[in-house]
């Protein structure tokens, strides 16, 4: 069996979904591994690096002849049409929004495994691709921080004189919001945080950092561990209630997001007009129409003197460890995509493993979701 690796559409994405030592594994496991020419480029792993670790270099077209196809997002339509019948494509594909893609893969008998179907369980953790980028993500939006703002971090004494410690917020605490925390703090930040799980207080604290407590009448936990939506009156009384809170901050770090909704916003124009001038806003959410309601995803912009962050791929500024994390990910996911019998590769019956059951949203000519 082979797995072939795509070329990432590298206008907006420098990951790549392998890397040299990802591929020593997969050759480990008795695959064949092939890869797109370039596809490591950005990430800083080139094509000779893959070859030394036994992957064959080849084109697009070879790829699409490959029983298992691993991608970061969702390939073009042109790469899609020329999967073969009966091959497996890995990838992050977007379920929110369908444009027949779905159904056009069921009818060529390609099967869709959606990366981020893998339920949050123990068994399946190191397969969590969401959370291994979600981390690095966490990690850099704070390291953007510190090159927007145009202050210190840490309390800073010098014979110069002394700088206060930034106060830092970060709105939403799942796996970025915890990295971010933990970030600010070993910069040396104070820092506060909010979600409407009060059941994250704990983790904010454990952090060294302080949790912002907001009473609206209603919790936000939803299924997984993941955030639920507000009611709309829930929503207005917590806008009003945060803004007094972030109008103290130097630097606000929003990741607040909900599954298949726009981002919620939490950040209104009010609030940034009542922030101290060069306070920076880091909105993670822009991908999803952002937590502030003035930030531009893909741009930086000031509005009302504070610096407003919409870079949308936070994962991807560093490309050689996010690709690293994801390709581990995507080698353990494959030991429960192939089995060995008699010397030989099979694929066993995805049906009766509930992370393959639930990660599978086209399979055998069915769109499952």
């Amino acid at each position: 069996m082979k797995v072939g690796i795509l070329k990432e559409n590298q206008k907006v994405e420098s990951r790549v979904a392998a890397t040299p030592d990802s591929v020593g594994r997969l050759i480990k496991l008795g695959l064949e591994v092939a890869i797109e020419k370039g596809a490591g480029e950005l990430s800083g792993f080139p094509d000779a690096a893959f070859e030394s670790a036994g992957a064959s270099v080849v084109s697009s077209e070879d790829i699409c002849a490959a029983d298992f196809i691993f991608s970061i997002n969702l390939p073009s339509s042109s790469v899609l049409k020329k999967l073969k019948s009966g091959s497996m494509l890995v990838t992050l594909p977007g379920l929110c929004e369908d444009d027949g893609t779905f159904k056009s893969l069921a009818e060529n008998k390609v099967d869709v495994l959606a990366l981020e179907r893998i339920p949050r369980i123990s068994r399946a953790q190191s397969m969590d691709v969401l959370s291994s980028q979600a981390n690095i993500g966490g990690y850099r939006a704070v390291l953007e921080a510190t090159v927007q703002y145009k202050r210190f971090f840490p309390l800073m004494m010098t014979s110069a004189g002394s700088a206060k410690p930034a106060r830092v917020v970060i709105l939403g605490v799942g796996v970025a919001g915890l990295q971010a925390i933990a970030t600010a703090r070993r910069l040396g930040a104070q820092v506060w945080a909010y979600d409407v799980r009060p059941e994250t207080s704990e983790q904010v604290e454990s952090l060294g950092a302080k949790f912002i407590e907001l009473d609206l009448g209603e919790e936000g936990s939803g299924e997984g561990g993941y955030a639920k939506e507000l009611s709309n009156e829930a929503k207005k009384k917590q806008q009003q209630m945060l803004s007094k809170e972030l109008q103290k901050a130097d630097v606000l770090i929003s990741t607040a997001a909900i599954p298949c909704r726009p981002a919620p916003r939490l950040i209104t124009e009010e609030t940034v007009k009542g922030m101290r001038e060069g306070s920076v806003i880091i909105d993670m959410a822009a991908a999803t129409g952002g937590n502030c309601e003035l930030t531009e995803a893909g741009s930086v912009v000031v509005k009302h003197g504070v610096q407003i962050v919409g870079h949308t791929n936070y994962p991807a500024m560093v490309a050689a460890d996010a690709s690293s994390f994801f390709a581990r990910n995507l080698v353990n996911l494959m030991e429960l995509l192939v089995t060995k019998e008699d010397d030989r590769l099979v694929q066993p019956d995805y049906m009766e493993d509930e992370v393959t059951q639930a990660a599978l949203v086209v399979y055998q000519g069915e769109v499952r979701f």
